[in-house]
């Protein structure tokens, strides 16, 4: 008999995008539709002199999280979820950094308010948030290639468990996200989204020396995998967290919302940013940030 081809593809990437479908339909007000440029022109006014007073702030909270990775524990064996019933592993801030970024390109819009709107959403009457679907939540679903089955109940009761894991990826992506993560990984999601804002236009020129030629051309077909790279390289430059653990997130993050040789073009692409960063002086610097950090 036959074997029953059925895709073990996670469905990550379709729930991540239709999540972001949800989000911008219901809890922001959706300017003009720009799917390539973000250009946050914004940040360049009033709010140059503060980026200075608080580059030490961003990179000190940054170091402490990478602290608390770095433990001598394995990545399995840390905490998922805090005393408080929320996220408080950094992967989820990450993830978090990359959906209100990834909207902020689809809307053109400037995702330090984009998050600063969705955090102060207002919550639905009688709207009801399942805690129990944090601990089901696994951010360590990625995707794989096609498995054979003998029979078609097989294959049914994988489509049901790939529907269960949908709906619980809806339910937290979409949830108030006060409800979702600790105050410590909010704080630590806003630096990376300053992080990004501070770094675009120069991180635009860099991904354009770097990325593969089709990427560079149909960009609004990219715009995640582009958004995973700005988010890599602005906590690399501007929060100062090693590059290794920078790049291994990254690519997990790929692994979990893109498609195909993605996670491998995006390694690829950020130990080129890394090795021309360390070039010109910039590992040097940051080392030395983090030595003060840890003064501090």
């Amino acid at each position: 008999m036959e074997g029953i081809c059925c895709s073990s593809s996670s469905s990550s990437k379709a729930q991540f995008k239709a999540t972001i479908s949800l989000l911008t339909h219901h809890c922001f007000s959706t300017s003009k539709f720009c799917p390539v440029s973000f250009v946050p022109v914004f940040w360049r006014s009033k709010r140059d002199c503060k980026r200075r007073t608080t580059a030490a702030s961003l990179r000190t909270t940054a170091f402490m999280v990478e602290e608390a990775i770095e433990k001598p524990t394995s990545r399995e064996a840390m905490p998922k979820i805090d005393k408080s019933g929320r996220f408080c592993s950094p992967r989820a801030a990450r993830e978090l950094a990359l959906l209100i970024c990834y909207a902020a390109c689809l809307e053109g819009s400037d995702p330090i308010r984009l998050f600063e709107k969705r955090m102060n959403i207002r919550r639905e009457s009688g709207y009801e948030f399942d805690k129990a679907s944090l601990l089901e939540y696994n951010h360590m679903s990625f995707g794989g290639p096609p498995v054979k089955v003998e029979t078609v109940e097989e294959a049914d009761e994988l489509v049901r468990c790939d529907e269960k894991q949908s709906a619980i990826e809806a339910e937290v992506l979409s949830a108030p996200p006060k409800l979702v993560y600790s105050k410590l990984l909010l704080r630590f999601t806003r630096k990376l989204l300053v992080a990004i804002v501070d770094r675009w236009n120069n991180h635009v020129l860099v991904i354009d020396k770097i990325a593969p030629p089709n990427w560079k051309n149909e960009p609004a077909g990219r715009i995640l995998e582009l958004c995973i790279l700005h988010l890599a390289m602005s906590e690399i430059a501007v929060l100062g967290t090693r590059h290794p653990i920078v790049i291994n997130e990254a690519v997990d993050l790929a692994k979990r919302f893109c498609d195909g040789a993605a996670p491998r073009i995006i390694n690829g692409c950020l130990r080129t940013f890394v090795k021309d960063f360390t070039m010109a002086g910039g590992g040097e610097a940051l080392e030395a940030k983090q030595q003060i950090a840890v003064e501090v």
